[in-house]
């Protein structure tokens, strides 16, 4: 969970990039996993415009990690879950957005366009996917293309002042829809999780013995 105002991004070992100043913390019970959502939640910045009293002004991504290991041959598998709930595209001239919630506005918006542009490339298969024209398609990259599977649940607005966007954001899941990808089980042998556990162990200053090598 990263808090309020970061907006730099890198990458780990594995290729994962998340945020940084994002913070990973271990849950071993579901009601601790949930009570890690329910603080991230809470970092979000909301404020009040004239379209929502409690309008969302930054993104919320949440990744879950999970890992197993297969006690019989020793391999381990991972895995992650990603929840992305994306801000609202909006227009100025109807929320009455001014000074730091204008720029907050520009911020969301110029994001949810590098998104729907990185939609697009995938969709129509392009060799060129332009991930990191934003901080938020970066850390979005694992969920989208490549090794994974992706829903995505569209809010649409019935009032037809909202016609304009209402059709942007169809258009948007469209494209979404579009998307192939060759979806496949991250496995690791054994071999190769015992050398990460020795790497980890030397890099924290830990004695390694001959039987973990």
């Amino acid at each position: 969970m990263a808090r309020p105002g970061g907006s730099r991004s890198r990458g780990t070992e594995s290729g994962v990039v998340f945020a940084q100043g994002a913070e990973t913390k271990e849950a071993s019970s579901a009601q601790e996993l949930y009570a890690l959502f329910q603080q991230a939640c809470a970092n979000r910045h909301i404020s009040a415009t004239k379209m929502n009293v409690e309008s969302s002004r930054s993104h919320l991504l949440v990744g879950i990690m999970v890992e197993s290991k297969n006690l019989t041959n020793g391999s381990v598998c991972k895995g992650k879950l990603s929840l992305v709930d994306l801000a609202g595209s909006e227009r100025a001239a109807k929320t009455g957005a001014k000074d730091h919630q204008l720029k907050e506005a520009n911020s969301i918006n110029k994001s949810l366009s590098s998104l729907g542009d990185v939609i697009s490339a995938l969709s129509a298969e392009l060799p060129h996917v332009p991930y990191r024209n934003s901080k938020l398609t970066q850390v979005m990259q694992d969920s989208l293309g490549g090794n994974a599977k992706t829903l995505m649940i569209v809010n649409i607005s019935p009032s037809e002042c909202n016609l304009d966007e209402t059709l942007t954001s169809l258009i948007y899941a469209t494209r979404a829809k579009n998307i192939t990808n060759n979806v496949q089980r991250n496995l690791e042998s054994k071999e190769i999780a015992q050398l990460k556990e020795v790497i980890m162990k030397l890099r924290s200053g830990q004695t390694v013995e001959d039987e973990d090598i």
